[in-house]
């Protein structure tokens, strides 16, 4: 539970506000290199199912041939899409797109081969042509973080990223290259968003899930044909249904119920009194007849309700056609191999002296829950721990949808770990500026609540509405392309197309969501949003993390501040090491310490918040600011420097940072993401909980730090200046270290 932390237990397009340029990527990822260095194409973005178009059949002529010699291809789509189309804002070329006549084309230049539109240009071509249009794609809207071709060796925390779409929680990753014998190990470490996981899950062959259908003997419990066709049970069950009726609520017996009784009797012994009918049928028979019975002597005397009575069954074998899993099956062509096993974490370890992170690429850590183990091929593999597998009743809450991603041993891995999410069906490229905007609003909605305001649904849904036509166009301009491909090549076109759709349709979905956003929030149109001072579309970065802000925090900074007045957000690491936390820089979660190579038992109830979620967050309490903490403390005197940040939830009382809705310790209507709320906590236990972590050293930095002595102190003051540290949060590093009897 962070460390230590539980004291009470030890745009685009035509948008209004498109900006000239793209907002600028966040700063200090040390390493990274110049926008224009790309990561491949992505895979994606719908579920796992991707609907295949319905393709006709090619016309026998062959294609007309222009007066130039190049082939002529006219695709039409429908009238009404072509409409919508028009309608959802699609503009058609303009006369600068139209190819020029033949005639007034240059000719070649001497020695070169003229060639046909409908060719692909030699190899070398090819690539030198993709690199341009990447170019291009980069320049008018780069990445907010560019990929590091290697990340750096030995750094915990390692290098954050963001990768575009909704495929990973809040779009964030990170890059890290542990140092061992072998050279770096560099693994991509990241969150799949439940919503994601079924793409991923229709990415592997997993042991037992292939299915084939087979015919088996099996027991079955069934009635009798005369049974059936004499309607003796519905018979028999419709008298006592309405005597059960007229006992239940003390009610004389009705004309109808003797008269369903009557009719039910009759039927049973019409077979009994048949001399032509079997010993089993006669068996069936009597059982009716023994429970018209009982409603008989009901009817006649009232009393209790009678007991539950069951249909006549006989016990026979038959043969069924059922699916079974398939043991040891082959990898279905196009997935990965899998291999279920234990969960496990990587197991690191951090050097005190250096605080250099290592791990030799296999020793792992137990834990409670299923993973899956990933050949990729060519060295390379992956760990996912997958929702549907682990139980949120039994096993660690907290590991459910992490995702590992492993290249061989060596450096220059970086911009491959995140290319290599395709074979997983997960998008693949660092995060632009407008799939920013959109990642902000979605985290906006989420911590203000406003799910469920007014249009909100309905902006989603055209949202996706608008993503589902681009895809129809982008299909129906390709027709001849799709046409003759088999079920595979069709399936791996149609996921690319979902995903040149998603980026085509980027602008206009943020524009109607902006909107939705704006209206629910007191503002009278998207426009007047992104105008506003607290409007942030791009993440913060301070060297360690990166976070999304929350507009009616930033927005309304000294509202909040007035809130908290008088009142700080605290941290004590009881028995933990303070020098050894401000080494590292950070103070992490349980998660995120366990593969940056710090031990466990830090915490004080990390198991338990393993359990309940709270372990992918760092545990924070309101507490007044004059309040005594003893040394190892870390105080923020201005709670809205995190209070602006999007992920972070809070309980008024002790609640292990419950979000497993299984758990015990879990109150819906407890938690809460509102810091005017948060601001009014009072009880010892309160917690207010930060995803992954907080940058001790940068804009998050703590306005105190309260040390055990005046050793430790000194300590920590040499260790800044070895490093260059002079200021934290603005003031000089003296001012911010302090021992218990300065307050």
């Amino acid at each position: 539970m962070g460390t230590g932390s539980k004291s009470s237990h030890q745009s685009y397009a035509v948008s209004p506000t498109a900006l000239a340029e793209s907002p600028p990527g966040p700063v200090e990822l040390g390493g990274a290199p110049a926008a224009g260095e790309g990561a491949g194409l992505t895979g994606a973005t719908g579920g796992a199912e991707i609907e295949m178009p319905e393709l006709p059949t090619p016309a026998p002529e062959a294609p007309a041939e222009s007066a130039d010699g190049v082939d002529s291809v006219v695709t039409e789509a429908p009238l009404q899409e072509a409409e919508a189309s028009q309608e959802l804002g699609s503009v058609a070329p303009s006369e600068t797109d139209v190819p020029a006549p033949a005639e007034d084309l240059e000719p070649p230049a001497p020695g070169q081969e003229e060639q046909a539109s409908n060719e692909e240009p030699p190899g070398d071509e090819a690539q030198l042509l993709a690199e341009e249009t990447e170019d291009d794609e980069e320049e008018t809207d780069p990445p907010l973080t560019p990929v590091p071709a290697e990340p750096p060796v030995g750094q915990p925390t390692g290098a954050p990223i963001l990768v575009g779409g909704d495929d990973f929680i809040s779009s964030e990753a990170a890059l890290v290259a542990y140092d061992s014998a072998d050279g770096p190990r560099e693994v991509l470490l990241t969150h799949v968003s439940e919503e994601a996981e079924e793409k991923l899950l229709d990415a592997l062959s997993i042991p037992g899930t292939h299915m084939e259908e087979v015919e088996v003997e099996e027991e079955v419990k069934e009635r009798l044909a005369l049974d059936k066709d004499k309607k003796l049970g519905e018979l028999t069950s419709k008298a006592v249904s309405s005597v059960q009726h007229k006992l239940k609520h003390d009610l004389p017996m009705s004309e109808a119920s003797i008269a369903k009784h009557q009719a039910a009797v009759d039927a049973v012994s019409a077979v009994l009194n048949d001399p032509s009918v079997s010993d089993d049928e006669k068996s069936m028979a009597q059982h009716y007849m023994d429970q018209l019975d009982l409603v008989k002597d009901k009817i006649d005397n009232g009393g209790t309700p009678l007991p539950w009575m069951a249909p006549y069954e006989v016990t026979g074998t038959k043969m069924v056609t059922k699916q079974v899993p398939v043991p040891d099956a082959e990898p279905e062509p196009g997935t990965l191999a899998a291999t279920v096993r234990k969960a496990s974490r990587i197991k690191a370890t951090l050097d005190p002296d250096t605080g250099q992170s290592s791990w030799d690429g296999v020793t792992r850590s137990h834990a409670q829950g299923t993973e899956y183990e990933i050949d990729m091929g060519d060295g390379w593999k992956a760990v996912y721990r997958p929702y549907k597998e682990n139980d949120p009743s039994s096993t660690e809450y907290s590991l459910r949808g992490q995702l590992e991603v492993h290249a061989p041993p060596g450096a220059g891995h970086g911009k491959e770990l995140v290319e290599r999410l395709e074979q997983l069906h997960l998008m693949n490229k660092p995060m632009t500026a407008a799939e920013g905007e959109w990642t902000y609003l979605s985290n906006n909605i989420k911590a203000q609540g406003l799910g469920n305001a007014a249009g909100m649904k309905a902006a989603m849904e055209t949202a996706q509405g608008l993503q589902d036509l681009q895809v129809q166009e982008i299909v129906h301009q390709r027709m001849e392309t799709l046409m003759g491909l088999d079920s595979d090549a069709l399936q791996t076109q149609m996921k690319r197309i979902h995903l040149e759709a998603a980026h085509k349709v980027l602008p206009m979905k943020v524009e109607v969501v902006r909107d939705a956003v704006a209206k629910a929030t007191g503002f009278t149109s998207g426009a007047e949003l992104a105008a506003s001072p607290g409007y942030e579309p791009t993440p913060a970065t301070t060297g360690k993390w990166l976070s999304w802000s929350r507009f009616d925090v930033t927005g309304k900074q000294e509202e909040v501040k007035s809130a908290f007045k008088g009142r700080s957000l605290t941290h004590s690491l009881g028995s933990g090491d303070l020098a050894s936390l401000l080494g590292t820089g950070v103070l992490a979660s349980t998660e995120k310490r366990a593969v940056m190579g710090i031990g466990s038992g830090v915490g004080m109830s990390e198991q338990d918040d393993k359990m309940t979620g709270g372990a992918n967050s760092v545990f924070l309490r309101v507490q007044p600011s004059a309040s005594y903490h003893g040394g190892g403390a870390l105080i923020w005197d201005d709670p809205s420097v995190l209070m602006r940040r999007s992920d972070y939830y809070g309980y008024s009382s002790d609640h292990y940072g419950a979000i497993n809705p299984d758990h015990y310790k879990y109150n819906k209507n407890a938690i809460t993401r509102d810091p005017m709320k948060i601001a009014k906590f009072g009880g010892d236990g309160n917690e207010v909980m930060f995803r992954n972590g907080i940058d001790l050293l940068g804009a998050e930095a703590p306005s105190r730090i309260v040390c055990k002595s005046a050793g430790e102190r000194k300590m920590i003051l040499a260790s800044f200046a070895s490093r260059g540290i002079t200021e934290l949060g603005g003031k000089p590093v003296e001012d911010v270290l302090c021992l218990t009897d300065d307050y």
